[in-house]
């Protein structure tokens, strides 16, 4: 049986029945485990026909599937789809969104509409692979290897299209508007659940990557919408129990209400409603939002070459509110910021209060974009000055202090305790029976990382991803240490990846250390949500990293690994077990930031050197330094600073 028989086979009812389980009445509540496959089942039966000059299979294909009104679906003509949800009556808010070359594969031009692989044309609209190739295996004794080989291929590369298709269909769904322009993205649009909590709002970091994926693409309305908007919010005021924090803080969402003009209950106008933390679960402020925001701001002027909207007044202001109340002096002798527990993409008590890996290297990050998007003025010299001997003295703590690989644990398990001088060599009073089992056993002989937390007598030995993967993109590792931690990813796969990319953080907390550390969080039970559950978004920072060490394999594997089941998976929010193998018990589907993650992962992969708006080198200065730091005796460290005295000039 030749490849078109078995088309024919696959079209005439042999495959899985999750492919004509749904209606077509284009209502919302019908999207099932791939939406997109509704919009083009028709299109690709006709294409299919066309191809291969099979006029019976048309015949046979119009009986078996008498679909109507497939095109007034929810995914019909993107553009189309834009505009209305948008309600806009202007044509600019939509520029760039078309339905030609929505996309491409990695290696491939992308303004090649047709690209022939194996005599079958590489367009958007396919079955699924997985599919097939079930159908395939069933029918493998009847059929040559050589022509389920060919078709194999061709159907794997045209299926990976058709996910990132369905991608962009979700993620252009998942826009807000505010006023007629688009302003961000929802975090979730779950079907399945009637319960949205506030994952109808638009947070901060989870519009990270969807900002990133429209810049990538071309779009770039909507991110400065975002920035703009999001810097209005910023000088709001904001109270919990009539407490007032810092001036400058951003808040973690906001959403667009519709509420009645004072005096006119006949007539409305959207507003935004944000909030600050004292709405969120647990009432913890968001400190990586600004941080976030910062970086966001920096990769649009690179992406757009739009320097405009970093230059105006009100941003550099915007900057200096984040840069003063992050940079205030209090009473903590680290460098580092100290925050409390749910303060970033952990949004829960996991025991991370304190100095978490992952906001330093946001802060270290945002340290840097700001330093580069500052005008230099008068009025920002001391700003300056504090942010460049902080990114120092920064570097230099957590280069030191939070890094181990066997070396250094070998060194900690010698530790002596109880040192009092300004030479101690334990200078935090670790005690070396911290030093847990598992770790032992996981620290591979080649690699290691930057440990998640750091305080006295307190070492929070857990990997946590994002920290790590962010120390990377902004050098706050040096060279040796960023190729260490990509060394431990690949040693590792087996825990970070398995089934699904990326494991928050390793290992889970379990027995009665999660008892006490989480408070019993049903939550975050053992290996599920932020406790070492899988999160997709996070396949965009690895891609990032990997491409700034120019070992880009790593990014590619991971995404491989992705694409096997995130679509068909419905683009959950995270995954639970040790391996990754259920969807998260309490995930929301069709989460925005796992459709951005992966489309982010794809889009750098296929151009690596648009990675360049995110990465930040290491600076000459500071690595000068940050070699004077360490050369010096630390008897001359202590002491009154000289006010005067600088490490950057």
């Amino acid at each position: 049986m030749g490849p078109s028989e078995a088309l024919l086979q696959v079209f005439s009812g042999t495959v899985p029945g999750h492919f004509i389980s749904y209606s077509c009445s284009g209502k919302s509540d019908t999207i099932y485990s791939s939406p997109y496959h509704a919009k083009c089942l028709k299109k690709r039966v006709s294409r299919y026909m066309q191809l291969l000059g099979c006029s019976s299979m048309r015949q046979t294909c119009n009986a078996t599937y008498p679909f109507q009104g497939i095109g007034s679906g929810l995914f019909h003509n993107t553009k189309s789809s834009w505009l209305q949800s948008c309600r806009c009556q202007q044509s600019e808010s939509a520029s760039g969104i078309t339905t030609e070359g929505v996309n491409g594969t990695w290696f491939v031009d992308t303004a090649q509409k047709f690209n022939p692989i194996n005599g079958v044309v590489n367009g958007p609209d396919v079955l699924e692979f997985q599919d097939v190739q079930q159908l395939q295996q069933e029918k493998e004794g009847s059929t040559s290897s050589g022509e389920n080989g060919a078709l194999r291929d061709a159907f794997h590369k045209i299926s990976l299209n058709s996910i990132e298709d369905e991608a962009w269909d979700l993620l252009r769904e998942s826009v807000v508007y505010y006023c007629g322009s688009p302003i961000g993205t929802i975090a979730a649009k779950d079907p399945t659940s009637s319960n949205v909590l506030n994952y109808d709002q638009v947070f901060i970091r989870d519009f990270i990557p969807s900002g990133i994926a429209f810049l990538l693409k071309g779009e770039y309305d909507i991110v400065r919408n975002f920035i703009l908007h999001t810097l209005q919010l910023q000088s709001w005021e904001k109270t919990m129990d009539c407490h007032s924090p810092g001036q400058g803080l951003m808040p973690a969402s906001f959403k667009v209400r519709t509420v009645p003009l004072d005096g006119d209950d006949s007539a409305t106008e959207e507003a935004l409603d944000p909030d600050f933390g004292e709405a969120a679960i647990g009432r913890v402020a968001p400190v990586d939002s600004g941080l976030w925001w910062i970086i966001l701001l920096r990769a649009y002027g690179k992406c757009t070459g739009d320097l405009s909207v970093q230059e105006r007044v009100d941003v550099q202001t915007g900057i200096k509110m984040i840069l003063r109340l992050c940079l205030a002096d209090g009473f903590d002798m680290f460098p580092t910021l100290l925050v409390t527990d749910g303060s970033c993409m952990i949004d829960r008590r996991m025991g991370i209060h304190g100095h978490p890996l992952e906001i330093q290297a946001l802060f270290y990050s945002a340290l840097l974009c700001a330093r580069e998007m500052l005008a230099p003025e008068d009025g920002s010299a001391d700003l300056i000055r504090a942010l460049n001997n902080r990114l120092v003295a920064l570097s230099f703590h957590i280069r030191e202090y939070y890094w181990v690989d066997m070396r250094k644990l070998n060194e900690i398990y010698r530790y002596k305790t109880e040192e009092y001088s300004y030479d101690a060599v334990n200078k935090f009073n670790i005690y070396p029976d911290q030093i847990s089992p598992w770790l032992v056993e996981w620290m591979p002989h080649k690699g290691g990382y930057l440990i998640g937390n750091l305080q006295p007598a307190h070492m929070d030995f857990r990997f946590f991803s994002l920290g790590n993967l962010w120390s990377v993109v902004s050098s706050l590792a040096t060279q040796d240490q960023s190729h260490a931690i990509l060394d431990l990813v690949e040693a590792k796969w087996a825990d970070l990846v398995a089934d699904m990319p990326f494991k928050i953080c390793y290992p889970a907390l379990e027995g009665q250390e999660w008892q006490i550390i989480t408070g019993s969080d049903p939550k975050n039970t053992p290996w599920s949500y932020h406790n070492a559950g899988s999160w997709p978004t996070l396949l965009w920072q690895l891609t990032v990293a990997c491409i700034k060490m120019n070992r880009p394999e790593i990014a590619v594997k991971a995404v491989e690994v992705a694409e096997k089941r995130i679509a068909q998976d419905k683009w959950p929010e995270y995954y639970d077990t040790k391996r990754a193998r259920f969807i998260g018990k309490q995930s929301r589907l069709f989460q925005t930031w796992s459709i951005a993650g992966y489309l982010v992962a794809k889009l750098l992969l296929s151009d690596p050197s648009k990675a360049k708006i995110l990465v930040t080198e290491e600076d000459s200065d500071l690595v000068n330094a940050f070699s004077c730091m360490i050369s010096a005796n630390p008897r001359r460290k202590h002491g009154r600073k000289n006010s005067k005295q600088t490490y950057i000039v």
